[in-house]
């Protein structure tokens, strides 16, 4: 079954502000035809493997192409993010209301508590956890609460490198109790959280290079990983665990600090159990 996510055209992207270190110097610096390019690109790969649907970008909200910041989608709940920042803020309605036409449960923090959707919430598949970041975007506030509402126990992890300040641009869970990260984004406790859930032969830490051109922030459709960088020993490591790689360069919307995972909301992953065969030798070779 195809999964089905979510997605914004990039009619509006653009650096106008800065809220993260990846903006800095960047104000007015995005050229507008190669991130056209590039997410067109992308959207096209994507469509292959899921099912694509799409959210009306908005003039005044230049950021909104980062869907997976609006929410979460869980069991059929909907948490609608609250952003940190005043200059995101504005999203919030809009993505409420395609969600009350998706006829999605939909649940609201309390004011003053901070949650930005899949930046910070990523379930584990096969599992009924969700790892949770916190630390710059998130408040840890609302994962008691979003526990709650969604039923699943939630994983706190605490983001401690502000070039990493949602979950989603350093972790990747992955099927078959596996995970991709990068260790010097989390404390202590964090790295016993993940160590603790995922057994050494599948944790899959990434290079400083990795890292900074954000590998970690991969879309995945079942077996199939969309980066916008890997390379070639993750790749490598990555095919022998089973996964098809398939590079789609974002750079122009790493310099509004996101990639792909970045640019895809999950309404349903089509693979609920979220496991691929034990016999990685499968894999097909990475394009």
């Amino acid at each position: 079954m195809k999964p089905r996510m979510l997605m914004c055209a990039p009619d509006h992207f653009g650096v106008r502000y800065v809220i993260n270190p990846w903006m800095e110097d960047q104000i007015d610096h995005i050229n507008t035809d190669r991130a056209r390019a590039q997410w067109e690109a992308f959207y096209q790969a994507l469509s292959e493997q899921a099912e694509v649907h799409l959210i009306e970008p908005r003039r005044e909200s230049p950021d909104m192409v980062f869907t997976a910041n609006a929410g979460l989608l869980v069991d059929g709940i909907f948490v609608l993010s609250r952003f940190r920042h005043k200059e995101r803020q504005g999203e919030e309605p809009f993505f409420l209301k395609w969600f009350q036409q998706y006829e999605s449960e939909i649940v609201k923090l309390a004011d003053g508590i901070a949650f930005e959707g899949e930046g910070d919430a990523l379930p584990q598949p096969g599992q009924d956890w969700i790892w949770a970041g916190w630390g710059f975007r998130t408040d840890l506030a609302s994962q008691r609460f979003i526990e709650q509402k969604v039923g699943r126990p939630m994983v706190s992890l605490h983001l401690v490198d502000p070039r990493f300040y949602h979950l989603d641009t350093c972790f990747c869970p992955l099927p078959n109790d596996r995970a991709m990260y990068f260790p010097e984004a989390f404390d202590a406790d964090s790295l016993r959280q993940i160590e603790a859930r995922i057994a050494p032969e599948n944790r899959i830490a990434v290079s400083p290079e990795d890292a900074e051109h954000f590998a970690c922030n991969a879309a995945r459709v079942h077996n199939t990983l969309f980066m916008n960088h890997a390379t070639p020993a993750l790749r490598r490591r990555l095919n022998s665990l089973g996964f098809s790689v398939v590079i789609c360069p974002v750079d122009e919307f790493m310099k509004a600090g996101g990639a792909n995972k970045c640019l895809t909301l999950v309404l349903d992953a089509g693979d609920p159990a979220g496991a691929l065969p034990k016999n990685a030798e499968q894999a097909a070779s990475p394009r």
